[in-house]
């Protein structure tokens, strides 16, 4: 007898139930690709994010407030709370090797929102290491102009010479940068002191962004700082950390969300097994009258619970890629990603991730089809015959 033609034969002996049964495995795998690999790019793209912002250490105002954290990575606007005059203080302090000053803010562009930067020209093109796609970068800290990322440019089909109007003031593009796959690809950057002329604002800025020479010697700098004036002082580490304890709540999430499509499929699959078992009670009851032993039975309706796991994986790893390719365009626009920079939130394919899809998919359907395969293997001949 081959055990394999006739698991095969049994699965296909009801096709509609096969495709529904599959159909729930699939659906429970595809979401289970979908969700938590979107969660995982969220995740990356974060700590990218953090490295783009060449930060040893932040300071900014009194707060401590993971979502304020998100905006400094994101280039949100953010309260103008930090003296510029501290700006001088920390560059100051020996060790230190750049102390660059941001002021974020909110603007529009067409009606539509967008960040505009105010930044000090040199220190910054240097600290990001910026080229020009076109244009030239500012001449001077005071020039009344903009330069703008790529993603703008493209975004509102701008080009060099182009007008943009800010608080009723004209400001011409003098450059577009080079795509960096950053934030600086969505922002406008302005000289500070104009910005701050511009919105009528003090002479502060949202937070600083801090370069030492000397990174095991961090704690030292940050508390020469933190005498300074009073104000937030973290690593770049612990800015990080911050934001990733939000995106675990939206892990849980997920999970959950997974965990219940994969239950879901589980059932159907005892639901199908134990139907399988009273329509062939006297298939079984034969089986067991040629000779065969209970093992055989109870190996004959795990194999077929591996095979539902094994055909539902793949099914599940390749619509989940599809579902998260289309998906991917409409969760960008959330305002919590969105401010990421525009991630990458599709699944990415890569073989591990195949591997974890197949293997976590038999392995539920194995365990699924525990209970079904030992009542079917606990029947005798007769009583199988006898039932029929």
């Amino acid at each position: 007898m081959n055990i394999f033609k006739l698991v095969s034969k049994n699965l296909l002996r009801r096709k509609g139930r096969f495709i529904f049964t599959l159909l729930g495995i699939t659906i429970g795998m595809a979401s289970y690709v979908a969700l938590l690999s979107m969660g995982n790019n969220l995740r990356s793209e974060v700590a990218r994010q953090a490295d783009d912002l060449g930060a040893d250490i932040i300071v900014m105002g009194r707060v401590d407030c993971p979502f304020i954290h998100r905006a400094v990575l994101a280039g949100e606007q953010l309260p103008e709370s930090v003296p510029r005059e501290i700006v001088g203080q920390i560059a100051a302090i020996n060790g230190i090797t750049a102390a660059i000053p941001y002021l974020t803010l909110g603007s529009s562009i067409q009606q539509t929102p967008v960040t505009l930067v105010g930044i000090l020209p040199n220190e910054m093109k240097a600290h990001r290491g910026w080229n020009t796609a076109s244009g030239a970068f500012f001449a001077d800290e005071n020039e009344h102009s903009v330069a703008i990322g790529s993603g703008i440019a493209a975004r509102f089909d701008l080009e060099i010479s182009n007008i943009l109007t800010f608080r009723g003031q004209d400001f011409p593009v003098i450059a577009i940068l080079q795509e960096t796959g950053s934030n600086d690809d969505i922002s406008v950057f302005m000289p500070l002191e104009v910005a701050q002329e511009t919105f009528g604002l003090d002479d502060y800025v949202s937070f600083i962004v801090v370069t030492v020479d000397d990174v095991t010697n961090t704690e030292q700098y940050i508390t020469a700082i933190m005498d300074i004036a009073n104000l937030s002082v973290s690593t770049n580490e612990e800015l990080l950390s911050s934001v990733l304890l939000i995106l675990g709540s939206l892990d849980i999430t997920l999970q959950l969300i997974a965990s219940v499509a994969l239950i879901a499929a589980a059932f159907g699959i005892i639901n199908t097994m134990m139907t399988a078992i009273y329509e062939r009670r006297r298939e079984i009851g034969i089986l067991r009258a040629t000779g065969s032993k209970r093992g055989m039975i109870f190996r004959i309706f795990i194999l077929e619970s591996g095979l539902y796991g094994l055909l539902g994986g793949l099914l599940g790893f390749a619509v989940g890629f599809i579902v998260s390719r289309i998906a991917a365009p409409l969760i960008e626009q959330n305002e919590f990603v969105a401010v990421l920079g525009s991630p990458n939130t599709a699944v990415t394919l890569s073989a591990s991730l195949l591997f974890t899809v197949l293997g976590l998919s038999v392995l539920i359907s194995v365990v699924s089809g525990l209970y079904p395969a030992w009542k079917a293997s606990k029947l005798t001949p007769m009583e199988a015959i006898r039932n029929v």
